[in-house]
């Protein structure tokens, strides 16, 4: 099959593998990639405190007879403003979840194959940003048509990732870091062409 060039390219299309851009899709195993991931990247570190975790509330609040009120041992009582929760939730295992490699190189090659069926992928021959300057990418995604979009690249220049990264609806990556999620998120992914075959390695 073949993908479309940007418009700033010298060609217009290329063929590209079907292993990885024409296989059926596993919408299943999609999903459990991206529920996957998405688990892992939780800290985990953020617990509730239960009424012996929160500070203060030593001293009883008033005399146990005589007031009229209701009996209180403490200020640190779950039914009390500022006062412990009865079921905290706990931390996190720090075991992380994991999906095996057979099933992550399945389940990434039915991203890339759901993505070129939707005509959402693109190559460029390559992303030259000759300074360090935001409006130079601005430009540079005008001139193709683009309002945003992650562009996979072999490797970051130090140019292109000060030019892109103040851009909210734009995204740098290598194959290194890139992610289910940033595939799936933006409606343009911009490949440039010598990660074709890197791709192809890491996939098949």
């Amino acid at each position: 099959m073949k993908l479309p060039f940007l418009k700033s390219s010298k060609t217009t299309e290329a063929e590209v593998s079907e292993k990885i851009f024409g296989v059926e899709i596993n919408h299943d195993l999609i999903a459990q990639l991206v529920k996957i991931y998405i688990e892992n990247s939780h800290p985990g570190t953020k617990a509730q405190k239960n009424r012996s975790a929160v500070r203060g509330g030593g001293k009883k609040p008033w005399r146990q007879k005589g007031t009229g009120r209701a009996r209180a041992g403490t200020s640190r009582s779950p039914i009390w403003r500022g006062g412990g929760v009865v079921f905290p939730s706990s931390t996190k295992s720090a075991k992380p979840k994991k999906l095996n490699k057979k099933m992550y190189k399945s389940a990434m090659r039915s991203i890339f194959s759901s993505l070129a069926k939707e005509n959402r992928v693109y190559l460029s021959d390559q992303i030259n940003i000759e300074n360090p300057k935001t409006k130079d990418f601005v430009e540079f995604l005008k001139k193709n048509e683009l309002e945003e979009g992650l562009f996979i690249v072999d490797e970051i220049s130090n140019n292109l990732d000060l030019a892109s990264r103040n851009l909210p609806n734009v995204n740098v990556t290598n194959l290194n870091t890139l992610n289910p999620i940033n595939l799936l998120k933006f409606n343009s992914i911009v490949i440039v062409e010598n990660c074709l075959n890197l791709i192809e390695e890491k996939l098949s």
